[in-house]
This record gives C-alpha cells, sequence and structure tokens, in this order.
C-alpha cells in the first residue's frame, strides 16, 4: 500500500512546525509527533482515518492550519 507523495509529508511537516503547540497524530497504535518528518513519512497512507491532538497557546490557529493541510492532501482527519 503506497505512502503519500513526499512533497505532502514536507508541507504538512513545515505546517506543524510553524506553531507552539504540540501536535500529534494517532493512528491505530501509532502516536507520533507531526513536527518528525521520519515519524510522518512511515505512517501517512491516503486510506486511513487519522486523528489530531493539538495542544497550546496557538492551537486553535494550529487546529484550523492542520486541518486545510491534510484535507490539501486528501487525507482523512479528525480533531481529537
Amino acid at each position: 500500500m503506497p505512502g503519500i507523495n513526499p512533497n505532502s509529508i514536507v508541507e504538512i511537516n513545515r505546517t506543524a512546525s510553524e506553531f507552539q503547540s504540540s501536535i500529534v497524530l494517532r493512528e491505530e497504535r501509532r502516536v507520533i509527533d507531526v513536527k518528525s518528518i521520519l515519524g510522518l513519512s512511515i505512517t501517512l497512507l491516503h486510506d486511513h482515518t487519522y486523528h489530531l491532538e493539538i495542544h497550546g497557546p496557538d492551537e486553535a490557529e494550529a487546529k484550523e492550519a492542520m486541518l486545510k493541510v491534510f484535507r490539501k492532501h486528501g487525507l482523512n482527519v479528525e480533531l481529537v
């Protein structure tokens, strides 16, 4: 099962890195720091639903930006 385009991973990572908030992705039994490009590259597939947990001083802005970038790349995402 193929992963997503490497450019998508870089854009998601860069978007997350713009924020001070903690941004983690939960997928099945994995918990990945979205600011970790390695973690993203071994986790993201098009046909999964991902759960994002975002906590911190700029979480409202981070939630909006992360939803937008995940959806832009055709990834199913829900905020927890």
